[in-house]
């Protein structure tokens, strides 16, 4: 059966030399699109598909900003953008070092925002297009020993929301993809909080927290999971403002609309935290 595109063939994706972006790349140029996938490190090169897709992959950092203006406006054209770059940084919010936490919004938000806005102006212009942002469940509750990750994808979603409305009247659509735990090179790449600024005592804390996370991404969905919904999306004229990956997470998300902010924390201090660590003691004052 063919599928709906209601955007046009020309495809940007970033971060598509691994995780979901490469499966992004890979897949929506399996099924019939002209892809170009940019990352900071890959061999470039251009691949023809049976279907009648293409993948060119090339060398970008999405944190330089003027080279990514640059290299946008240099393309023949962008109907889809999917913004997959990102990075994990684990570490308490007391402790982690502000050069981290800046490396952070550089990956993980502007480089978003230096892809996106070429992007949006060509959309514009053609009066048609899709943004489809990579964000995370962690853009909708923080995960306690990667605040900063989190901070990071809740800014994505407050600026994908944004961008949905105000672009709406050109044409342009604009959503956001929600993975949970997923099975990529992300879990072995994740940023960890130097020992030596571990002075706190949040070291034990920290390596039980992170070897939880490590755990669950490893044993996770495959990438191509939210790339089957990034490729669906694209053949939806009015696609959802934000899409959880998997049952199990469009499940968690309505439920914990229900469950106070108490109860969030609870249930994410027992996952994510050593026992007896996310109780705090009582305060005679």
């Amino acid at each position: 059966m063919k599928r709906k595109n209601y955007y046009g063939k020309r495809v940007f994706v970033t971060g598509a030399s691994s995780g979901i972006g490469r499966a992004c790349a890979l897949l929506f140029a399996g099924n019939g699109y002209d892809v170009t996938g940019v990352s900071r490190n890959t061999a470039e090169k251009t691949k023809r598909f049976p279907g009648g897709g293409s993948l060119t992959l090339r060398r970008l950092d999405v944190t330089d900003e003027e080279a990514t203006r640059r290299f946008v406006e240099k393309l023949p054209g962008v109907d889809i953008a999917v913004l997959c770059a990102g990075m994990g940084v684990a570490g308490p919010a007391e402790t982690t070092a502000s050069e981290l936490t800046r490396r952070q919004m550089e990956v993980n938000y502007f480089g978003t925002l230096n892809a996106a806005q070429p992007c949006l102006g060509r959309m514009r212009r053609q009066k048609r297009g899709l943004l489809i942002v990579i964000g995370s469940i962690a853009g909708r509750v923080s995960i306690p020993m990667q605040s900063q990750y989190s901070a990071s994808k809740y800014a994505l979603e407050a600026f994908t929301d944004a961008v949905r409305m105000e672009m709406k009247q050109y044409g342009v659509r604009a959503c956001i993809i929600e993975p949970g735990d997923t099975k990529t090179g992300f879990t072995d790449a994740r940023v960890m909080q130097p020992s030596d600024q571990d002075a706190s005592g949040y070291g034990s804390i920290l390596k039980k927290s992170v070897a939880r996370m490590a755990s669950d991404e490893r044993n996770g969905r495959s990438p191509y999971d939210a790339a089957g919904v990034a490729l669906a999306l694209a053949g939806r004229r009015n696609p959802p403002a934000r899409v959880p990956v998997g049952l199990e997470y469009k499940l968690l998300m309505q439920l914990l609309r229900f469950v106070p902010d108490r109860g969030k924390e609870m249930v994410l201090s027992r996952l994510y935290l050593p026992k007896g660590q996310g109780k705090t003691r009582r305060s005679n004052r």
